[in-house]
């Protein structure tokens, strides 16, 4: 069976910045796409990044030059590095193995002064 563990959320200014993380067990994240979305209160979920299993990566454009996703084979973690966080980045953050095939429970992020 599949499992996800998001970590790494918390409170931080305006500016500041984070970095999510993604324990992965039951599969190995290598050779397989890997994903972050958000779902910020009263709006729709949202696809943050993706890493294909070639490494490219994908960003939605809110995020682009911000975020950066990146796994670590070895752990079997994925990780999201945000920077320059702004308030409407403020939401529920979910790692997917897959586009949103397996969940984690997800991780809050508050973006606030």
């Amino acid at each position: 069976q599949v499992h996800l563990v998001e970590s790494g959320g918390g409170l931080v200014q305006p500016g500041g910045s984070l970095r999510l993380s993604c324990a992965v067990s039951g599969s190995a994240i290598s050779g397989n796409t890997m994903a972050w979305y958000r779902q910020a209160p009263g709006k729709q979920r949202e696809l943050v990044a993706f890493i294909a299993s070639g490494e490219t990566t994908n960003y939605a454009n809110s995020v682009k030059g911000r975020f950066t996703i990146y796994r670590d084979n070895a752990k079997n973690t994925l990780y999201l590095q945000m920077n320059s966080l702004k308030p409407e980045d403020t939401a529920v953050y979910y790692c997917t193995r897959g586009l949103g095939i397996y969940w984690g429970q997800g991780t809050q992020v508050t973006v606030s002064s």
